[in-house]
């Protein structure tokens, strides 16, 4: 019996293809660069957008406060005064209409900085800077429209004037008036304050760029140095040395046998 010369050749250890493109292994291409001024895929609106939409919100916040001092006007109750024609005085000394102006803004101003707040979050959710800020200044010249709309619709200021008009011992309405100023920054607060809960909880999440794929995710397949499972065997360390020839490294099984 003759044996052969050429000892037989060893099993080459399999090779790794490379993935067709756009295949399972294949990251995903980037976007081609925005020019400037122009939104990229996935980052939202440009700054000339976001201006845009800024003052948009401004405007039409601010002239919501129309409306808020038209209902202050209707809402609100009369603090009453009546003239000896020497003097005026409170028709009613105990009453606490003064207090009940001051709330009745106070309260209108609180359900138009929640209305202002959503219907805001609801057109632009994904929110930013200069949403915030234009939210926050047409509050406050919402507000402070509200307050001089319903001085000047109502009751006349001079009431010295109004007094000797009406005669002595007559009763009228004292002019409308917000004893705490501090009132007008309620609409603004609250439309912040909720603006801001709204985005914490339900505004789209940008991805985290250091979130890094795990090993056969969706899109990223094996690299060079992930081992597949073998022989349907559990699914390895990704960062242990590959596998030679099927035999597993040193730690992972047992060693060579003693040479001869």
């Amino acid at each position: 019996m003759t044996t052969p010369s050429t000892p037989p050749t060893p099993p080459q250890p399999p090779h790794h293809q490379p993935p067709a493109e756009g295949g399972w292994g294949t990251p995903p291409a980037d976007p081609p660069p925005a020019g400037p001024g122009e939104p990229s895929e996935g980052t939202g609106p440009g700054l000339r957008e976001e201006l845009r939409e800024a003052a948009v919100v401004t405007v039409a916040v601010a002239a919501a406060g129309a409306l808020l001092g038209l209902l202050w006007l209707w809402l609100a109750p009369r603090v009453p005064l009546v003239s000896d024609a020497d003097a005026v005085y409170l028709g009613d000394t105990e009453g606490e209409q003064a207090i009940g102006i001051d709330g009745t803004f106070t309260l209108l101003a609180i359900g138009f900085g929640a209305v202002s707040a959503l219907v805001v979050f609801l057109w632009r959710k994904r929110g930013g800077i200069p949403l915030v800020v234009a939210l926050a200044i047409g509050s406050l010249l919402g507000g402070l429209l509200a307050w001089r709309l319903g001085v000047w619709l109502g009751p006349t200021e001079d009431v010295v004037a109004h007094a000797k008009e009406v005669g002595k011992g007559v009763t009228f309405d004292a002019p409308l008036k917000l004893e705490a100023l501090g009132t007008l920054l309620v609409w603004p607060v609250t439309a912040l304050l909720l603006h801001l809960c709204l985005t914490a909880l339900f505004a789209p999440r940008d991805p985290d760029p250091y979130d890094l794929p795990l090993a056969y995710g969706p899109g990223y397949g094996p690299g060079p140095w992930e081992q597949p499972p073998v022989d349907g065997g559990p699914a390895r360390d990704p960062y242990a040395p590959p596998l030679q020839d099927g035999v597993p490294p040193y730690g992972d099984g047992p060693g060579p046998g003693p040479s001869r």
